[in-house]
């Protein structure tokens, strides 16, 4: 799992379009790293991790990950139940036995599979602002007696923090060990994420790490980092690097099959719920045929292909993972400012490789491959995989220039 040198990139000018975003909103730093099959092929870290300093980001800036931290516990929680330690099935209420609704019938048919699956069919993101307040988890829980559930529990979609960190109870009393203990001895050592932690200490420790900004009238300023939304580690509390997250995909593509095996990978990103609200994001509605919720990732049908992708934000950061198991492509997209240009990054990345992997004459020699599937299909072939696809145009970029006929010979 070591980064590849090549001269040929999968897509060229994507670099100078993340730095002409990035540069367009005065964003201080960011940072992407580009994966393929087990290899960290491309990262291209910007500016700086504080504004007004000289510090530049480099491939191993720590910054927050916020949201991304619920594939972690989505993976953990598959990996958990595929050696039988994690009962899926089993009810949160023999686990967190102070978690009630207004109506306690709703009580019993919560399940383990509800809380990173976000079908407790509970209104979206109930009671973050108590999060945002600094209230601890025992604190909120007696504020869920006052509601109930806007469906039965697996029967709709309602993104949470508070009761997806419920996880962590689960995976305590099953296994004897804290959450944030088994994520680092079983994920982070193993797949060598060297600069990947949890909570506030460790982000406070780390000498190379970005600093969160904020947009104010004058431009970006910064701002403390306060211990609210790391006090749920499962859903909002890691902190990593583009390499540390570029391991992570690799691990996802089932290169690292002693961490994290087949059948884990493929139980985490299992259909779970529809998520419609998700085919109206304003950049990617173009290209999403559907789109769903897994254990911890989203799911997306981006122009026919599978994409697994996550994205999170909290204040002062935002970062976006994804891969295509297709293709066996990952992306990881970091920057130290709350800034909107996020929104146009992956899928701009998205819309032009897809396309490229499907064209002969542009996919460098290095990333030929045909569809590799981690489960057997009735037809597994390019043909198969592109057929009735509909002809979708890339965000603007401006048009790519081919490679030279035999630049590509190995």
């Amino acid at each position: 799992m070591q980064k590849q040198n090549s001269e040929v990139a999968i897509f060229p000018q994507f670099q100078e379009r993340f730095e002409q975003l990035l540069r367009a909103d005065d964003v201080p730093g960011g940072v992407y790293a580009i994966v393929h099959r087990d290899r960290i092929v491309e990262v291209r870290p910007f500016g700086v991790r504080n504004a007004g300093s000289n510090e530049p980001i480099d491939a191993n800036t720590v910054f927050r990950i916020a949201s991304v931290s619920k594939t972690f516990a989505g993976s953990l929680t598959s990996l958990l139940a595929d050696q039988g330690l994690v009962d899926l099935n089993a009810r949160v209420l023999d686990y967190v036995p102070d978690l009630s609704f207004k109506n306690p019938e709703f009580n019993a048919s919560l399940r383990v599979e509800h809380l990173v699956a976000q079908t407790t069919g509970v209104i979206p993101n109930a009671y973050d602002n108590l999060i945002e307040a600094n209230l601890e988890k025992q604190q909120i829980l007696p504020h869920f007696q006052r509601i109930n559930p806007m469906c039965t529990p697996g029967a709709c979609y309602g993104y949470q923090n508070v009761l997806f960190s419920l996880i962590e109870d689960v995976v305590e009393q099953r296994t004897g060990k804290a959450y944030t203990q088994l994520v680092e001895e079983t994920l982070f050592t193993p797949l060598n994420m060297q600069h990947a932690s949890f909570g506030l200490d460790a982000y406070l420790a780390s000498n190379n790490r970005a600093a969160p900004h904020i947009r104010g009238r004058n431009g970006w300023f910064t701002r403390e980092v306060g211990p609210h939304y790391y006090r749920y580690a499962a859903a909002a509390g890691v902190n990593a690097s583009a390499t540390d997250l570029a391991q992570w995909l690799i691990a996802q593509m089932g290169y690292a099959p002693d961490v994290l095996p087949t059948t884990a990978i493929l139980n985490s990103r299992e259909k779970r719920v529809r998520t419609t609200r998700d085919l109206r994001r304003r950049s990617w509605r173009p290209f999403l045929n559907d789109a769903h919720y897994g254990l911890g990732w989203r799911v997306y049908e981006f122009m026919n292909h599978e994409l697994v992708y996550h994205g999170g934000w909290v204040q002062g950061f935002r970062a976006e993972i994804a891969y295509s198991p297709d293709y066996e492509i990952g992306l990881v997209v970091l920057m130290n400012a709350e800034s909107a240009v996020m929104n146009e990054i992956t899928p701009i990345f998205w819309s032009h490789v897809i396309p490229l992997m499907q064209e002969e004459q542009w996919v460098p020699y290095l990333y030929a491959n045909s569809i590799r599937s981690l489960e057997p299909k009735a037809v597994d072939s390019l043909e198969h995989a592109t057929a009735g696809q509909q002809s979708r145009e890339p965000l603007p970029f401006g048009e790519p220039q081919l490679i030279p006929v035999g630049v590509l010979t190995p």
